[in-house]
């Protein structure tokens, strides 16, 4: 499938230019110098080369770069492009992202993608909105993406499910380095673990706290972004993100050391975050 670009070159987009069939001539933009051959991705040094002739634009950056990159992309847009934000921010910042590309000519569709990119890559579950939401969702299942879901024509639907399923996902997790930082100088973190079986519920509680410890320390500075998108979100909707906005801070700060392989046990993870 010719026409193909992405808009953002990290982990999401490596993650789904899997399908040998169509990556081989899609294209690569992305602001900073990334290797793409190892994809198959043709790279661009430009954002105008990138979109020329380009049909279908899968939009994958940070958070705060979401709508820049959407009106950057306006500038350079075909007429009759396919626009998938697959970014995790506000439903106000898709709207304001669709605005400018429908303004271009492009149809728009909020694309939500609903697990961590790996293992699943192309199995992982999107969920999409906008005009050509049953369009789109047989344009992506084109791609190789094999679980696609649309819940509606409204821009903004797909990231509000997202946004408001990252309070929880995300605040579990700054939960979860809050209580273990505190238990770890305690002396008490096998003591309170071993609580939660009985206490909370059923599961392995320490390999959760681990997994969720290794998430943000690889992902807390974007997770702490996306957030910051979801604060916004709880505020438009009258909700006041007393607990998010410990979760933007939390994720940062895990985030922010710069730990991006991290020891592996919980453990030595805590031991780590002493430094």
């Amino acid at each position: 499938m010719d026409g193909v670009t992405f808009i953002g070159f990290g982990e999401a987009a490596r993650a789904f230019a899997t399908d040998a069939r169509w990556t081989a001539h899609a294209r690569g933009y992305d602001l900073k110098s990334v290797e793409y051959a190892g994809a198959g991705v043709i790279g661009c040094v430009t954002l105008a080369e990138a979109l020329h002739d380009a049909t279908i634009i899968l939009s994958l950056v940070t958070a705060d770069q979401s709508l820049l990159a959407a009106r950057g992309a306006a500038q350079y847009l075909s007429d009759g492009a396919y626009y998938f934000d697959m970014n995790s921010v506000a439903p106000a910042t898709k709207r304001a992202a669709a605005a400018a590309i429908e303004a271009a000519g492009g149809h728009y569709l909020d694309v939500a993608v609903m697990s961590p990119v790996y293992p699943a890559q192309l199995a992982g579950p999107l969920l999409v909105s906008g005009k050509l939401h049953r369009e789109s969702v047989v344009t992506l299942t084109t791609l190789g993406f094999t679980n696609v879901r649309s819940v509606g024509d409204g821009v903004g639907r797909a990231s509000t499910i997202k946004m408001l399923r990252s309070v929880m996902y995300k605040g579990v997790e700054a939960l979860t380095a809050e209580c273990l930082l505190a238990c770890d100088k305690a002396g008490v973190t096998d003591e309170v673990l071993g609580s939660f079986a009985t206490g909370v519920g059923s599961g392995d509680w320490a390999a959760g706290a681990d997994y969720r410890l290794d998430r943000m320390m690889v992902h807390g500075v974007r997770r702490s972004a996306e957030m910051a998108e979801v604060v916004k979100t709880l505020a438009a909707l009258g909700v006041d993100p007393l607990m998010t906005r410990g979760t933007v801070i939390r994720q940062y700060e895990i985030g922010a050391r710069g730990i991006k392989s991290p020891p592996a046990t919980l453990n030595d993870k805590l031991e780590r975050l002493k430094s």
